[in-house]
């Protein structure tokens, strides 16, 4: 296990954590959370050895592997499927080792005796034997299953590295840190680049996985779905919760009411005591009370208020005038110069309207925004924009228009040049830039920092459209839940493109699937769009199966001469492989059904779990039963998919 005993970080002059601690047990899958600049990251490279506890003591297990991702942008010029082999060093280590020895056994100069011979053999077999047992042989596989889980196309395993753009290079930084065999793997904030449908094949990955976890991300549903238990950095401290991300919010609500009733408490007695000291001291009889009251108020612990509330407190102001529809496309072709990315676009937004895009990277999305938001002209068709339409538009590159030489003041001061200093103050202030932050130059400002200027530049212009590119990339936990807040309340129209599942299942109630060059209206919620993913790899694994011979032989074409026997061969070569893979077709077809019951009584069992009244402390004994019934679950699904997957792993090696 890991244990931090007692430690103290320290960056510069702050100190980001103070004399606390924390235990990480073997298999635990832990989420670390807390505010941008508490010092989530910091933990990270103390964890891998770039930084050094100011006090205080690390354990980590020697013999554990530690994979983590890396977060800078990959500039090697290997091919994209030998950067994520590289993540297996130990592989690698034998590949190299193997070349070698067989490079050498074939230069022996044929004078080398027989013994010799019989060593290099051995050496040979022996390396063989460890590439075997470290799976090395499938390796390769392995890492194209993950570069398409990550959105990779079949052909971009062979492009360089350093071809793709930023967004795609993180990926395989990802890919790389999965390929390598670990017991502690570390993600810092592994979402961020993703679209939705690579979101969801991460999550069952790392549901998959049998390391231990430690993981940074701001999408509370990917906790929810990966993590059983909760880190939080707050006031320089690490505080342990059990369960997922939604289990820490009720535990720390009722921790905080917990301590503000505790200080409200402490607060009277320390008037009751500072009250009788005052009276009694100069009096002899009453003397040693009043000094026995003085060190009790010494030893008495201070506790202090709970800060419940969120630093950020904004809402999104509406233009005053409206028009209806605010923007319609219509029979549009969309993309770029004589690239047609979709065809046939047919989509009107109204006030009120709450669109979610939902689709995978590369489908059209960020196109389709970019087309309504007037920075891309459609090919053909008509874009219309209503004579009241304020646009706020927020990119997924929005934060390389900012001006780094400027404060954030100085950017809504250029937006409204009449404006008071003190209402600019104001409302930088809703965004939590106070004080000298909200007069600083933002060039040493966080991802986050400049995420948030970004947002408030937009709500300050008092848009009646929004749409949103991913904007909740870099923001932390407080301010995505701030940030959807005010998007309920918004009284204009909402067009967004998100992996966040939150905020797409409380900012949205219509959604569009932007897919096979079209935009359509999607007839469902985020779980149904899950189920629609699922469906569309088992109808493309299954393809095959609906062949018959005729199709085949329209895949195989016979030449003139081939003999009717021939055709006889195939045929019942085609009978023999649909007689080998209808057991199989039914046994995926039944873990799939006991996949879907497991996550039907899963769903069931965590509706209950969000009782609030379940974690009183009468009823202790039912949340026991139940968090241990969720474990019971989650390894049945766990199982499940196991399964499933061994079973479509064989289904397709029959295919050939």
């Amino acid at each position: 296990m890991i244990r931090l005993d007692d430690i103290s970080l320290q960056r510069g002059s702050k100190f980001l954590l103070q004399s606390t601690g924390a235990t990480f047990y073997p298999g635990q899958k832990i989420a670390l959370i807390g505010a941008n600049g508490s010092g989530k990251s910091s933990l990270f490279q103390l964890l891998l050895g770039q930084l050094q506890c100011d006090q205080g003591s690390l354990h980590i297990p020697n013999d554990w592997r530690i994979a983590h991702m890396a977060q800078e942008v990959a500039v090697s010029e290997r091919r994209a499927i030998d950067y994520v082999l590289d993540g297996d060093q130990r592989l690698r280590q034998l590949q190299a080792q193997l070349a070698e020895a067989e490079s050498e056994s074939g230069q022996s100069d044929g004078a080398s005796n027989l013994a010799d011979e019989d060593a290099w053999a051995l050496k040979i077999a022996a390396l063989h034997e460890q590439l075997d047992n470290i799976d090395g042989y499938n390796a390769a596989v392995r890492a194209e299953q993950l570069l398409q889980g990550l959105g990779f196309a079949h052909t971009d395993a062979v492009r360089p590295a350093n071809s793709f753009s930023g967004g795609w290079r993180i990926r395989l930084n990802l890919a790389q840190a999965l390929m390598s065999p670990s017991d502690l793997l570390l993600l810092d904030e592994p979402t961020n680049h993703l679209d939705l449908d690579a979101e969801l094949w991460l999550e069952q990955w790392l549901q998959r996985y049998r390391g231990s976890l430690l993981l940074i991300s701001h999408d509370r549903d990917f906790i929810d779905s990966v993590c059983a238990g909760i880190v939080h950095i707050e006031h320089q401290k690490l505080t342990s919760y059990s369960g997922n991300y939604s289990a820490f919010e009720r535990q720390r609500a009722e921790r905080l009411a917990q301590q503000q009733a505790s200080y409200e408490k402490q607060q009277v007695r320390k008037k009751e005591i500072h009250s009788f000291v005052s009276r009694f001291r100069a009096k002899a009889t009453k003397a040693k009370q009043a000094q026995s009251r003085l060190k009790e108020l010494e030893r008495m612990e201070d506790i202090a208020p709970a800060h419940i509330d969120s630093p950020f407190d904004f809402s999104i102001p509406v233009a005053e005038k409206i028009s209806d529809p605010l923007l319609n496309i219509s029979q549009a072709n969309l993309g770029y110069s004589d690239t047609i990315i979709l065809k046939h676009v047919n989509l009107s937004i109204h006030p009120g309207s709450r669109i979610g895009f939902l689709g995978a990277n590369g489908a059209g999305k960020s196109t389709l925004l970019k087309t309504l938001a007037k920075e891309v002209a459609p090919l053909s068709g008509t874009l219309t924009q209503g004579e009241n339409c304020a646009l706020g538009y927020f990119s997924q590159h929005q934060l390389e228009a900012l001006d780094l030489n400027a404060s954030p003041a100085l950017h809504i001061q250029r937006l409204s040049p009449t404006a008071r200093e003190q209402e600019i103050r104001n409302f930088l202030g809703g965004f939590d830039f106070h004080g000298d932050m909200a007069m600083a130059c933002i060039d040493t400002f966080s991802g986050g920092e400049k995420a948030r200027l970004a947002l408030a530049m937009i709500v300050w212009q008092k848009p009646n459209v929004l749409l949103l590119d991913e904007p909740t990339n870099h923001l932390d936990l407080e301010m995505c839940h701030a940030l959807t807040v005010a998007l309920q309340s918004f009284a204009g129209a909402v067009v967004i493109v998100s992996h966040d599942r939150h905020l797409l299942r409380n900012s949205v109630d219509q959604f569009y699937l932007v897919a096979n060059h079209s935009v359509v209206a999607f007839d469902g919620d985020l779980e149904d769009y899950a189920s629609w993913l699922m469906q569309q790899k088992r109808q493309a694994n299954h393809a095959l199966t609906d062949d018959d011979s005729e199709h085949n032989e329209a895949r195989n074409p016979s030449d003139a001469d081939h003999s009717a026997h021939s055709k006889k061969e195939q045929r019942q070569q085609a009978a023999e492989l649909r007689k080998k893979l209808n057991p199989l077709n039914n046994a995926i077809k039944k873990a799939e059904q006991q996949l879907a019951n497991a996550e039907a009584a899963l769903a069931l069992l965590e509706e209950q779990l969000t009782d609030s009244a379940m974690y009183e402390a009468a009823n202790k004994s039912q949340l026991q039963t139940l968090l241990q019934q969720q474990a019971a679950l989650q390894k049945d699904k766990n199982h499940f998919e196991e399964q499933w997957l061994t079973l479509q792993e064989e289904f397709e090696a029959l295919q050939g």
